[in-house]
């Protein structure tokens, strides 16, 4: 283009970060890495890395989940954007402006460390500031945009079947819930609500599972077509 000199600009890179969750033992995790170069060696990190030139920021995560952590071709995996993060002391290497994606994974296969990780593993992620914590870089603040993004979507829309397997019980959706808000819910109306919101979820004719303990087997649900939920599932007031 006439006029335009593209070294009269600054270059920076470009990266992505993936905060990624699952439900194990009915508690919300977090996947974290712990970085095996500098800067911030030893330190937790999100997995992530640099865009290479021939590639968009979506196939970039993808690959560095793979590649950091094992997961590659997760059954159920949702991934979407979160936002872009391009503070310019954000990376003590250069300027890097970094495109973030939360994702969610039923079911989650164990972890394992490749590339420039350490060692990757699921770690609980809660209200109370956690044992590995600080993360490095600006990790920190995206790992909870990401949980308040995943809890106000489970708001509105039915994000929360993600967590789930094809075929779930409503005790194992109210888990989920539980698990991302940090509140417990009464059953009943926890069933009530799901319920009377259509397209949340639909019954799996005549299939049933035993939950434990002596009462009769309970009804298996799969996700509905709702893009929205009307009414929304407000979580409790005064919770995050």
């Amino acid at each position: 283009m006439q006029g335009y000199d593209k070294y009269a600009y600054e270059p920076f890179a470009v990266t992505v970060d993936l905060a990624v969750f699952t439900i194990r033992e009915g508690r919300l995790h977090a996947l974290l890495v712990e970085r095996g170069e500098q800067p911030y060696a030893g330190r937790r990190a999100l997995p992530g890395g640099f865009v290479q030139p021939d590639e968009a920021a979506e196939t970039a995560a993808r690959r560095e989940l793979a590649e950091e952590t094992g997961l590659s071709d997760v059954a159920g995996l949702h991934l979407e954007q979160l936002r872009t993060y391009s503070e310019p002391d954000r990376d003590p290497r250069m300027r890097v402006v970094s495109v973030a994606f939360t994702a969610l994974v039923p079911d989650a296969p164990e972890a394992r460390a490749g590339s420039d990780a350490a060692r990757a593993d699921w770690l609980p992620y809660g209200e109370h500031r956690p044992s590995y914590a600080p993360l490095a870089f600006d990790h920190d603040r995206i790992l909870a945009d990401a949980h308040e993004r995943v809890g106000a979507k489970l708001e509105y829309t039915g994000l929360a079947t993600a967590f789930c397997p094809p075929e779930f019980t409503l005790g194992e959706l109210r888990q989920v819930y539980q698990a991302v808000w940090g509140a417990e819910l009464d059953p009943a109306n926890f069933r009530r609500k799901v319920l009377a919101t259509p397209g949340l979820v639909e019954a799996v004719p005549g299939a049933a599972r035993l939950t434990g303990g002596r009462g009769k087997p309970a009804a298996l649900y799969r996700a509905g077509g709702a893009t929205a939920l009307h009414p929304p599932l407000l979580r409790p007031e005064g919770r995050p």
